[in-house]
């Protein structure tokens, strides 16, 4: 895979691939922020601080989740997509196998507050940012902006026989 395709962008809005794009990322980002809330709300008001070590690390979810979220709408490119990908399912496998062996000596269960919620969101997140970074692929952007010679600078490079661009 050639680096510059996870710096493609969803290209311009007024493109229908690039206003799906940008839609999907915002979408990502605000079900990132979602998800990032219920692991807070559980942390912060249903015991889970309590919990030795799952405790902590539901704190630095929500933390670490907001701010990806924050980061997926912003910058909107092929590689916060990918790591919006891999946060949520890094979260979806360590409930599943939390659920079924048990994590850290703590097993949850499907019946835990917001469990079918979370679960729910975050598959939506998988599809939603595969979606994103497949149509920046597919028709977005990766051009980067040529700045443009002082004036100072293109005297000079006409003396040396080059072009605005600084080419032959």
């Amino acid at each position: 895979m050639h680096i510059d395709i996870l710096r493609r962008t969803p290209g311009p809005l007024t493109k229908p691939i690039g206003a799906g794009g940008t839609t999907a990322f915002i979408a990502g980002g605000l079900l990132m922020m979602w998800l990032s809330y219920i692991h807070f709300h559980l942390w912060q008001s249903l015991g889970y601080r309590h919990i030795p070590t799952i405790g902590p690390l539901f704190l630095i979810q929500s933390i670490s989740g907001l701010l990806l979220g924050l980061t997926i709408v912003t910058v909107r490119r092929v590689w916060t997509a990918l790591l919006g990908a891999g946060f949520v399912l890094a979260t979806l496998l360590g409930f599943i196998v939390s659920v079924e062996v048990g994590l850290f000596g703590f097993t949850d269960s499907w019946s835990a507050p917001e469990a079918h919620l979370a679960f729910g969101l975050e598959l939506v997140s998988l599809a939603v940012f595969a979606l994103a970074g497949v149509l920046c692929v597919v028709g977005g952007s990766s051009k980067k902006a040529v700045p443009a010679l002082s004036p100072r600078r293109a005297e000079r490079t006409r003396g040396a026989g080059l072009s605005q661009s600084g080419t032959p």
